[in-house]
């Protein structure tokens, strides 16, 4: 009997990882995107393996917080505001889910989705090259005070139903633990169990590379279109000709938005633009990655240097970065981490798929 021939559309993260399961499943398998491995949101992203991110930001309270985050410049979350009537249907289903119970439901989605987030990529590079770029550590929510760690109380409370209990320090020793912070930051929840991608980029190059040394095969082709037969995906067209399959996987992120309306399916999902600044060569570096609640990004040491990640902006797919986030990213770096200092920065813009319900699908 001859083995399944499945195509996966995506070569980031999540397609590379199918990709590799299914070939060690027995299946044939052809990766295809347009660009190089690794370089969309993966590339991008705040490196976490982030196992207690399981409460979404529609909590109960967003539509009406919403508007008033959107007139605050000092709040990271930004609008192209002549991108804003082609996002108002996406955004009335999303604030729909603003409420206890849809958070409480969405919320155990995403625990069985991350919660083992550290173990499942252990999982996937072991024996491999690839781990080397897999490390353990503790994911730390930083605050000013006490009381800003208690403004938070019902996504903690949500946090400790799906297992994660973090240690709580305050005062001096959360200097004394991470001496990058600046003195009036005064509270510390810590959680362990929790790792990083040393340099998520070449960590999926890596992983591209391994599904060839196992037989599996990368093209790199732009999608256009799919053959059906008897309500089955049988190849998928590409600017690089025809590839027959048996079923199809569609792991593109953002992109898979067009793709899907090709198959007849009409999901509601939109283009968070996500941005990072990389600090090269700096003087300091957090010990453990960092959610810095104050400004609302991540901070994680790499193999590049220090990246800040954060700011959500809704604006579409332009390419063109815009000042206002990257500025307010690196007023907040400057105040949170005063000594940092580094040789250079690097900017980056990309574009994270923000399903209406919050919930990943592929």
């Amino acid at each position: 009997m001859s083995s399944q021939h499945t195509i996966v559309v995506g070569a980031g993260i999540v397609g590379a990882a199918s990709a590799i399961w299914l070939r060690r499943a027995g299946h044939d398998v052809t990766l295809i995107d347009k660009g190089e491995p690794g370089m969309g949101a993966s590339y991008g992203n705040g490196c976490i393996l982030a196992s207690c991110s399981v409460v979404p930001v529609t909590a109960p309270g967003l539509a009406k917080k919403g508007p008033k985050y959107l007139a605050d410049p000092n709040f990271p979350l930004f609008m192209r505001w002549g991108y804003f009537p082609k996002l108002l249907p996406w955004l009335v289903t999303y604030l729909s889910h603003a409420n206890d119970s849809d958070t409480r439901r969405i919320s155990k989605g995403l625990t069985t989705i991350v919660g083992d987030s550290l173990e499942q990529h252990q999982a996937l590079t072991a024996g491999t090259g690839a781990a080397k770029w897999v490390r353990e550590s503790e994911y730390n929510f930083v605050y000013k005070n006490r009381a800003s760690f208690e403004a938070d109380a019902y996504t903690w409370a949500l946090r400790r139903e799906a297992g994660f209990v973090p240690e709580l320090i305050e005062g001096r020793a959360v200097q004394e633990k991470e001496p990058i912070l600046a003195p009036d930051i005064n509270f510390m929840a810590v959680n362990k169990n929790h790792g990083f991608i040393l340099n998520p980029g070449n960590y999926v190059k890596d992983l591209v590379k391994l599904l060839g040394e196992m037989g599996g095969k990368f093209v790199r082709a732009e999608v256009k279109d799919f053959e059906m037969s008897g309500g089955r995906i049988s190849a998928v067209d590409t600017d690089q000709g025809r590839f027959s399959c048996d079923q199809a996987v569609l792991a593109a992120g953002v992109w898979s938005k067009p793709l899907m309306q090709k198959l007849g399916f009409k999901v509601p999902l939109e283009a968070e633009r996500g941005y990072h600044v990389t600090y090269k060569s700096p003087n300091l570096t957090p010990n453990n990655p960092m959610m810095l609640a104050s400004g609302k990004f991540v901070a994680t040491a790499t193999d590049q240097g220090l990246r800040c990640a954060g700011v959500v902006e809704f604006g579409g797919l332009s390419d063109i970065p815009s000042r206002p986030p990257l500025n307010l990213l690196r007023k907040k770096v400057r105040e949170i981490f005063p000594e940092m200092t580094a040789d250079s920065e690097e900017e980056w813009l990309g574009f994270r798929p923000a399903p209406s319900d919050s919930l990943p699908l592929i």
